[in-house]
């Protein structure tokens, strides 16, 4: 079993370097989290933060920080415009996305808060990315796999596609990850991930596997 899982001196030195390099880039970046947080403020009011409840470690379900980057009803309003079958999916040119969440989204800035949850021991650096809760309930047992560790503000599957990827191969990204777990993958996938930050966004992908789940289960 992958030395990530088990209780071993390794996992427990990622978890305490996680923390560490949280807090301390929480410090650094706090110029940048103001900035953000006054634009959003300006530009579309309260809320400055999207908190989801997201699934983690062995299931356990965590409320996961973002900075909003759609309007406050994304959700209705979807369902008003039809924009997409998948209420929580990507699509190009969402009419929903503000200004400020473009930029955001397009430099994943909007994922900074996330260093709360590292500092919190909900979420790592590096891992899975925190599936939402309606989806996970659809998992197969070896989609499940994936639960095995703390999911990650960045992750394999993140470096080998992100959202253009569907979801089959996230999960078969994902699985080799946690079974071949090393402290060098983790620094490989942090510098894939910065040089990635100037680079463009991959198109998304329709999430057809959870559409089609979410409606096999009503």
């Amino acid at each position: 079993m992958s030395a990530l899982v088990l209780n071993t001196p390794a996992a427990r030195l990622k978890h305490a370097f996680d923390r560490v390099l949280a807090a301390s880039a929480l410090v650094v970046f706090s110029p940048v989290l103001a900035a953000d947080a006054l634009w959003i403020l300006l530009e579309t009011g309260r809320p400055v933060l999207f908190a989801h409840p997201r699934v983690g470690k062995e299931g356990r379900v965590f409320r996961m920080y973002k900075f909003r980057t759609m309007v406050q009803n994304a959700v209705e309003l979807n369902k008003q415009l039809k924009i997409t079958d998948d209420p929580y999916g990507f699509v190009p040119d969402d009419p929903r996305i503000t200004r400020s969440g473009r930029f955001l989204r397009r430099t994943s800035l909007d994922e900074l808060p996330q260093l709360f949850n590292v500092v919190r021991g909900e979420m790592s650096l590096v891992g899975p990315r925190a599936d939402i809760v309606e989806q996970v309930a659809n998992y197969s047992e070896s989609d499940r796999r994936r639960l095995a560790v703390k999911p990650g503000i960045t992750g394999w599957a993140q470096v080998n596609g992100r959202d253009s990827i569907p979801w089959p191969k996230r999960f078969e990204l994902d699985a080799w990850y946690v079974d071949n777990w090393t402290f060098w993958l983790d620094w490989k996938i942090v510098g894939i991930t910065v040089r990635q930050l100037f680079g463009d966004r991959p198109e998304p992908v329709v999430d057809e596997m959870n559409i089609e789940r979410a409606r096999a289960r009503h």
